[in-house]
């Protein structure tokens, strides 16, 4: 049987399976692309089926193919994840699908090979047996008209009668042996077919294996970059409240460094008021010279607050460095300079 009368044969058990038009041209590009590896075309569909108008064939090939494309494509939606991540993702579980769909297409293709040599030479007995049969058949008939011919001389042929009937009868006898290897040719024939059918299944549990293998892949892949995606969130949350510490520190640095040199202004301030009311009196020196050390004592002390909160300030500065890639901090201002450079 040609591979032509064996597709018009499918497409026929097809017809009778499926009384849905566009159902029908969707099983028959299946059955043309998987089968018989031939490219489905609208001209070729509609040559098969015959069924509705040329835009039904045109539109099922259409979707046929995209599904195709849609299958063989893989994409990954997650609005967290960077697009080359989701690239390299989905390209390598595209990857591993093609893998097993070519393997399990390439076991289904040698299976179909194995099946259509044993399947000829099935074909071949069975064409060697039915020959066999018509040769008898005929051999039948022609004893069959030499017995309707002979009536006349039945009584002095009596004998040869009787060996034309034991011929026949050998010959019955050999039709029905033939009959029987043809029988047997047919059931070896259905047991081929059968387990073709098994193999064909088991491919298809292989392919449904390697698509949940792959379903597996990526879910664990998105679960890793979930996973990554929080640790980063705290990361930069924990850097967060440590910038809002720093910007606290240096908030309150500034305050204190205001009233420092508010204080240092007042204190110089009341120093040359209390020189000029030494210089005017010394009767009160001693008790100006008691409110001066009281002053300077004062200093001292919000010298080393802001000395304290400068060492703060630092501390955060360089923690803040180490939890985050963030540019180092900027270099400090005049003010705080002087600052410092009062406070030593």
């Amino acid at each position: 049987m040609s591979a032509e009368t064996e597709i018009l044969s499918e497409v026929e058990a097809l017809k009778a399976k499926f009384s849905d038009t566009r159902a029908l041209y969707r099983e028959v590009c299946v059955l043309l692309f998987f089968r018989f590896d031939i490219t489905p075309t609208a001209n070729k569909l509609y040559q098969y089926v015959r069924k509705g108008s040329m835009n039904v064939p045109t539109e099922e090939l259409a979707k046929f193919w995209g599904d195709m494309r849609h299958k063989a494509r893989v994409d990954i939606e997650h609005p967290d994840l960077p697009d080359p991540i989701k690239a390299v993702a989905a390209e390598a579980i595209a990857a591993i699908w093609h893998q097993a769909s070519e393997a399990a297409r390439r076991e289904l293709v040698t299976a179909r090979l194995e099946y259509q040599v044993e399947a000829e030479q099935a074909r071949a007995s069975r064409d060697t047996a039915e020959k066999a049969v018509v040769q008898m058949q005929a051999a039948v008939n022609d004893l069959r008209a030499r017995v309707v011919s002979g009536d006349e001389e039945a009584a002095e042929l009596g004998g040869l009668l009787e060996a034309e009937r034991r011929a026949h009868a050998g010959a019955q006898g050999r039709a029905q042996e033939l009959q029987a290897q043809l029988e047997q040719a047919r059931l070896q024939q259905q047991r081929q077919q059968e387990a073709f059918s098994a193999d064909l299944g088991k491919a298809r549990g292989d392919i449904e294996a390697a698509h949940e293998r792959a379903a597996a892949a990526e879910r664990r892949a998105l679960m890793e970059i979930e996973q990554e995606r929080q640790a980063r969130a705290r990361a930069d949350r924990t850097a967060e409240s440590l910038r809002e510490k720093l910007g606290e520190v240096e908030g309150r640095e500034r305050q204190q460094s205001l009233e420092h040199a508010e204080a240092s202004t007042r204190l110089q301030m009341e120093l040359n008021s209390m020189t000029a009311a030494l210089q005017r009196t010394q009767e009160t020196n001693e008790e100006l010279q008691r409110e001066l050390d009281g002053l300077r004592c004062e200093l001292a002390e919000s010298r080393q607050a802001v000395a304290r909160h400068q060492a703060e300030a630092q501390t955060l500065q360089v923690l803040v460095a180490q939890l985050t890639t963030a540019p180092a901090p900027a270099p400090e201002t005049p003010a705080r300079t002087s600052r410092r450079k009062a406070g030593t």
